[in-house]
């Protein structure tokens, strides 16, 4: 008895044991892909439903990589179901055991449902705002109205987004970081956003703005990220795009110019031919994205009225006609080395040649009388240099990756100007040139770590980044110029970085939380016969915490709560030694003192979603310290304004976001949305050291600001859409002053056709010819008034044809 007892009381402990072994809470993974091309589909709809009864189980959506996770699965019986717009659905029976935490379900495949392609274009769009609504992603095609434009002309339209001075801003912040398919370059600047108007939109697939960066990105851009994403196709065999737009701009003249100068451009003409061609074949994948942007513009028409203390009114205009042709091309080859391995190598080439032909009049208040002319030639040649290396190792579970990265940057900036001072009794010819190499290495490593409810990542970054450049002036009869503040200048910047982030989810959570932490080393030498600025630098270790916090109210409603710690470190160029004389009385300069700028960034956001749309609506709140931004002021004896980069002190900027998108039944989708915000600069004086030492004093600025887009697409018989956009810009605080309201309305019409490979589109921007740029400008002993009729108005009409 005593045996059978011992066995009875075995048996009684080690069931539990055994049950308690097995695992309730499975969690299912697997990728989906094109059975034709066998690339990566994204967004696939995947859901988990019991066999006996088809109730719902689980869904989800697969990701960039075609990847799709299921958390939380009970051991059993059960139907995988995928969908995706333009494929023909698929079911097939699951039985999930409980002896493994994670399930690898084998490649799934879908096939193309060819008697629905041609519904794809109408409804195969996914929701702008992502899942974690921390990104938002438009596809450049979708965007018919700025079709055959530029990259910055292309962004005009999307929610949050407003254009000024051939910059971007979001939610009224211009301290953007701008990269090109996910890295920055100096094609787009780093920490700045040189090149965007001129990078052509028919290289582009698509556009993200991630207004809440986690630890993964750079710490630099405080108002957030824009990512530009080229195209590149992964189909079997050969295949490609080839297209041509070609426009008008300056249709008319919106104000005429005052006496005695060169007429303004007009009828400006434009022409884009674009190439894609892409081969893959086995395990290799060959691509090539080639443009050609040509344009006239007129790129500024300003017209200024300048008061001074003393009585003194000058009324001028800077007119410049602007001739640019910028060729840009990219190859490279992706090596699916095997199940595990790949490799992707890629090079970028840009060569863009600018002439500007300016004109600067000056006159008394009346126009009785003119003081000078201010003519210039600009000739200017920019090349860059990109070379990438990609490694990426799949472990053999699912979603467990390590990549490898190098990219190397190389940009030239060669630009010399050519000056004639006419003044009433003589004429004077000055010139400068000046030389700017830059050369930028960056590696990174990054690593992904699936977990049972999430992931955990963590990688590290360096870069290296050097800039040397020489300013070389050549003063004529009379100079006005400071040949005195040229010579050379060598930046040097220093970054290591490490970063983790841990992600967390469960059927009503969500977590995300890391922290990167960069060590900064400027480094700033400077020719020390400079009469002003001496060789200079800065560095620090600073860490850039971020959390977001996420409540799924159900299927359809989800809560985010946002912080995050970013930095705006003064750009090369913004700190600068050297005079820039495109403005004959209003004079740029850098600041080698400057500093960079610290925000702390708060928002709460919430998405809706039905089944024919969205609402996303966010609040969000800025704190800055060491605000940067550019000081006018005047030296007395002098009516020169010198507008030099200095840290302002305190800034703040709240406000709200509400973004909403309705298909209405399949003949149109309308987007609407609407960005208020309050921005504030607190009172501050600083010192400016150029050309002479003087104290700025400035009162508190504040005002209510935002703008509101309207973009609705109408789908129409045979295959034709109409997009039609108006965008309006209420005014707005710059430093020392206001900018006023700006309105515009975009229409834009395309076609389809040879059974959905050609398109034929033709669109018109500013259709109104509304829109102009008013300043107000208020200083110490002066002020200004200024109104900018630049051009505006394009019309464009293009073809393209996929084979």
């Amino acid at each position: 008895m005593s045996r059978i007892t011992k066995l009875i009381l075995n048996i009684l402990v080690l069931v539990p044991l055994a049950i308690s072994a097995q695992n309730s809470a499975i969690t299912v993974s697997g990728s989906i892909k094109d059975s034709k091309s066998q690339s990566e589909l994204a967004y696939v709809s995947v859901v988990l439903k019991n066999e006996t009864d088809s109730a719902f189980v689980s869904g989800t959506i697969t990701n960039d990589e075609g990847l799709f996770v299921l958390t939380g699965v009970r051991p059993g019986k059960y139907v995988l179901e995928a969908s995706y717009v333009g494929f023909k659905p698929l079911k097939q029976p699951l039985f999930v055991g409980s002896l493994s935490k994670f399930l690898e379900v084998a490649p799934i495949t879908l096939e193309e449902d060819i008697e629905t392609l041609s519904e794809v274009v109408v409804t195969g769009q996914q929701d702008a705002v992502s899942e974690s609504l921390d990104k938002k992603t438009f596809t450049v095609a979708d965007n018919v109205s700025q079709a055959g434009g530029s990259v910055l002309q292309a962004m005009q339209n999307l929610p949050g987004v407003t254009v000024q001075d051939g910059k971007v801003l979001l939610r009224g912040n211009d301290r953007v970081a701008v990269l090109i398919d996910g890295k920055q370059t100096a094609l787009t600047g780093f920490g700045s956003q040189s090149g965007l108007d001129n990078l052509p939109a028919s290289a582009i697939e698509k556009i993200e703005i991630i207004n809440n960066p986690s630890s993964k990105y750079d710490a630099n851009g405080n108002a957030g990220i824009i990512n530009i994403i080229y195209k590149k196709d992964k189909q079997e065999g050969f295949n490609g795009k080839v297209g041509v737009s070609s426009g008008l701009g300056a249709l008319w003249v919106k104000n005429e110019n005052l006496p005695t100068i060169r007429p303004q451009y007009q009828a400006t003409p434009k022409i884009n031919p674009s190439l894609s061609l892409n081969y893959k074949k086995n395990k290799v994948n060959t691509f090539l994205q080639a443009d050609n942007l040509y344009t006239h513009t007129l790129n500024k028409n300003e017209f200024v009225t300048r008061t001074y203390d003393d009585g003194t009114v000058i009324y001028n205009q800077t007119k410049r006609n602007r001739d640019t042709n910028l060729f840009s091309g990219k190859t490279g080859m992706d090596w699916s080395i095997d199940d595990a391995n790949s490799l992707t190598v890629s090079g970028f080439f840009s060569s863009e040649k600018i002439l500007d032909r300016g004109d600067e009049p000056f006159f008394e208040g009346d126009l009785s009388n003119r003081y000078r002319l201010w003519q210039f030639l600009e000739d200017e040649l920019k090349t860059t240099v990109m070379a990438t290396a990609a490694y990426q190792h799949k472990y053999k579970q699912p979603g467990r990756l390590l990549n490898i990265g190098f990219n190397y940057t190389y940009h030239r900036e060669n630009e010399q100007y050519f000056f004639d001072n006419i003044l009433p009794e003589s004429t004077g010819r000055d010139a400068f040139k000046l030389i700017s190499d830059e050369h930028v290495a960056d590696f990174n490593l990054d690593y992904v770590q699936p977990l049972q409810y999430g992931r955990f990542e963590t990688g590290l970054k360096f870069r290296r980044r050097t800039i040397p450049t020489n300013m070389q002036f050549f003063p004529g009869l009379n100079s006005p110029i400071d040949s005195a503040a040229g010579g050379w200048a060598n930046y040097g910047e220093l970054i290591p970085a490490v970063y983790g982030n841990y992600v967390f989810e469960n059927e009503k959570y969500e977590v995300e939380a890391g922290v990167r932490v960069e060590y900064v080393k400027i480094d700033y030498k400077v020719n020390p016969d400079h009469p002003t600025y001496k060789t200079s630098g800065y560095n620090y270790t600073q860490p850039f915490p971020n959390v977001r916090l996420a409540y799924k109210l159900n299927e359809n409603n989800k809560l985010s709560v946002f912080f995050n710690r970013r930095v705006d470190r003064p750009n090369e160029v913004d700190i600068r030694i050297f005079p820039k004389y495109d403005d004959a009385e209003i004079i740029k300069v850098g600041n080698p003192g400057l500093r960079p700028q610290f925000t702390t960034n708060y928002e709460l956001g919430h998405k809706g979603s039905w089944n024919t749309g969205y609402l996303y609506s966010s609040v969000y709140h800025k704190q800055m310290d060491a605000t940067i931004t550019r000081i006018g002021s005047i030296v007395p004896g002098s009516v020169l304004i010198y507008n030099i980069f200095q840290n302002a002190g305190k800034s703040y900027n709240t406000g709200f976001e509400i973004l909403l998108s309705q298909s209405l039944d399949k003949w149109a989708t309308v987007n609407f949305s609407v960005n208020g915000y309050q921005n504030i600069i607190e009172a501050f004086t600083v010192t400016n050291l150029y050309p002479k030492v003087n104290v700025f004093t400035a009162a508190r600025q504040e005002i209510l600001s935002g703008n509101v887009k309207l973009n609705s697409v109408f789908h129409l018989a045979k295959q034709v859409d109409i997009q039609l956009s108006g965008t309006y810009l209420a005014p707005d605080i710059i430093p020392q002053g206001t900018i006023g309201t700006r309105f515009s309305l975009d229409l834009g019409v395309k076609k389809s056709m040879q059974q959905g490979r050609g398109e034929l589109y033709a669109n018109a921007t500013d259709l109104l010819n509304t829109m102009r740029v008013k300043r107000e400008i208020q200083g110490d002993g002066f002020k200004y008034l200024a109104t900018d009729y630049y051009e505006t108005q394009v019309v464009r009409v293009g073809y393209s044809y996929k084979f």
